[in-house]
């Protein structure tokens, strides 16, 4: 964001942004080719309105979120795996949150690579197998941002105006050739999925940049512009990117992204495809390296070199593509939807509602620093065990929406659990 990015410290009110700068940053976060393969999936397995359903359900969770962290973020000026510490989770439990959200990008990684791998398979005309494929481009990328080639990061100013002139594109196409009642009224032939199942892919899609906002919003200067950078994003990506996917999947009767940018916009959609996939592993790859470098040395007190470390997670990422974990994209979805919520939900309640840390948080804020490390425990216990019920119940119950189920389940424990623990504290006293 700005040539000091306060990694480890507040954002002073000097170092703030505009809105339009700001937003534009936050809508590249949640406008790329896996929100695009989100909204084929439902659009596949989903009729028009039951798709639609879920993306507003799985949007107001994540505008929730959004609104809620990012509301802290622009106060206090700090990132998520900062504002963790006194938000219930201490020291040790910020450094879980870090490996969740970098083993989540790994994840991204291995989907993303696979995409990139059928688009070259598109170009030889599949002569080459998937497996060799896979592992030939995700060890290339690997190589690449392990010896620092940061220059992949132009991909950026090709592939995202270049993403949304072919989106365009094809839904032009599509209001042309099709008639758009039918395509509303189709009824998907992919695996089918309930609403409830269907907002919480949507949540799942988004949910580990929804959890990281206060890493953009900590440069918003006012709570207006947090609310209009969240809101104006949510409907960006979700709505509309999601939105014009769900349509082009019903219309063209496949999930295949590769299939469905070559049949409609050819050579120039396939290119889209696989600088999209360039561009985000390049960022997925770096983000999921540092984090894991960060947890490492919380843990240890050693320090592992950024080279190294690139080579094996993304050597992890690329043998998860090679094992096919595109094809099991809905249900990676669904399992972030369900595990990334409750740690949303402990931070909310703890810095919003139990403020257990809020003293601190105010007198360090005027002087512009951090509140002292002493001030947070090692690690927040009531904090993890939220989490793994919150988890656990998002995942079992079938009734509702799993998202929202582990969000509630996370706020009731956690609270109940802080409670207790203040009780039994001042009791004793």
């Amino acid at each position: 964001m700005t040539e000091n990015d306060y990694a480890s410290n507040r954002v002073p009110m000097q170092s703030r942004i505009g809105i339009i700068k700001v937003t534009l940053v936050r809508i590249g976060y949640l406008t790329s080719l896996g929100q695009f393969m989100l909204g084929a999936t439902l659009g596949h397995s989903m009729t028009f309105m039951d798709a639609i359903l879920a993306t507003f359900f799985g949007s107001l969770i994540l505008e929730f979120v959004s609104l809620g962290l990012g509301l802290a973020g622009m106060k206090e000026g700090l990132s998520t795996s900062i504002l963790a510490k006194w938000c219930g989770f201490g020291k040790i439990g910020s450094a879980i949150i870090g490996l969740a959200i970098a083993t989540s990008l790994l994840g991204w990684f291995g989907i993303q690579n696979s995409v990139l791998a059928e688009g070259i398979q598109y170009i030889f005309d599949y002569k080459i197998n998937f497996t060799l494929t896979s592992a030939l481009s995700g060890l290339g990328l690997t190589f690449l941002v392990a010896y620092g080639f940061r220059a992949l990061s132009f991909t950026a100013l090709i592939s995202v105006p270049l993403f949304f002139i072919v989106i365009g594109y094809i839904f032009s196409i599509l209001t042309k050739d099709f008639n758009i009642i039918d395509v509303f009224n189709k009824i998907p032939n992919g695996n089918r999925l309930t609403i409830s199942e269907g907002a919480t892919i949507v949540a799942g899609g988004c949910i580990a940049g929804t959890l990281t906002t206060p890493d953009i919003s900590r440069y918003c200067r006012n709570t207006k512009d947090v609310i209009l950078m969240s809101t104006i994003s949510i409907i960006v990506g979700p709505f509309i990117v999601s939105g014009i996917a769900i349509l082009i999947a019903h219309a063209l009767n496949t999930a295949d992204v590769v299939k469905i940018m070559t049949t409609s916009a050819g050579v120039i959609g396939l290119l889209t495809v696989i600088l999209s996939a360039i561009k985000v592993n390049d960022v997925n790859l770096y983000s999921s390296s540092l984090g894991i470098a960060n947890t490492i040395e919380i843990f240890t007190g050693k320090k592992f070199k950024y080279f190294q470390l690139t080579l094996i997670v993304g050597c992890i990422g690329t043998i998860l593509s090679m094992l096919g974990i595109l094809t099991h994209f809905t249900n990676f979805l669904s399992l972030l939807g369900t595990i990334f919520p409750p740690i949303a939900a402990v931070m909310l309640v703890d810095y919003y509602i139990l403020q257990t840390s809020r003293k601190v948080l105010d007198a360090s804020r005027e002087n512009g620093v951090l509140p002292n490390e002493l001030s947070t425990p090692l690690i927040g216990w009531s904090a993890i065990i939220a989490c793994i019920l919150g988890a656990i119940i998002g995942i079992e119950v079938k009734v509702g929406i799993p998202s929202l189920n582990s969000i509630l389940m996370a706020s009731l424990v956690y609270f109940l659990l802080m409670k207790t623990k203040i009780f039994i504290f001042e009791n004793k006293n």
